[in-house]
């Protein structure tokens, strides 16, 4: 069975490392579906969507996780809900199910016919990507010990904690 796990990712941190190992330990592949990869350079996006593979990967490969059994796949927004779950099967490839903690994905998925399943969340309020782009903003270190310890090297190594905080306070039009 192949499953899809759909999230943005900004950055992957351990609550989704605790979501994908729940989901491989149910003996399905996973396709990471990398939403909104076109956003970049925003206070809700601030990483591009090559830069979240990147973080993925490296998450993936520092917690130790079947590289075999786990497809990472960037796809962008085209804004118009009823036809995004159409989009994004024309993506990736096929697939059983989905789980997503998004209740808008959510909705869509099972509007366009796809069974939907769900895993048991890690303290949401610890383990969320807006709590640590926050922390990170505020120059407080604890933002490390919430991602895998490579993605933390990453972000520093390519200076990706400084765009977070240059671009932190930007509002965008939408």
């Amino acid at each position: 069975m192949r499953s899809l796990f759909i999230g943005r990712f900004q950055p992957i941190h351990i609550g989704h490392i605790h979501t994908i190992k729940q989901i491989l330990a149910k003996e399905e592949d996973i396709i990471i579906v990398v939403g909104s990869s076109q956003y970049s350079h925003t206070p809700d996006n601030p990483f591009t969507g090559g830069e979240r593979v990147m973080l993925i990967r490296q998450a993936l490969i520092d917690e130790k996780l079947p590289l075999e059994r786990i497809t990472v796949i960037p796809l962008s927004d085209i804004n118009i809900h009823p036809l995004w779950v159409s989009h994004m099967r024309s993506f990736v490839p096929y697939f059983d199910k989905a789980y997503s903690h998004n209740p808008l994905v959510k909705r869509l998925l099972e509007d366009g016919g796809i069974k939907t399943d769900s895993t048991k969340l890690l303290e949401r309020s610890t383990y969320s990507a807006s709590h640590i782009r926050d922390l990170i903003r505020w120059g407080n270190d604890e933002w490390e010990s919430l991602v895998p310890k490579g993605v933390a090297e990453l972000i520093k190594k390519h200076k990706l904690d400084e765009r977070i905080r240059e671009v932190g306070e930007i509002s965008t039009k939408k």
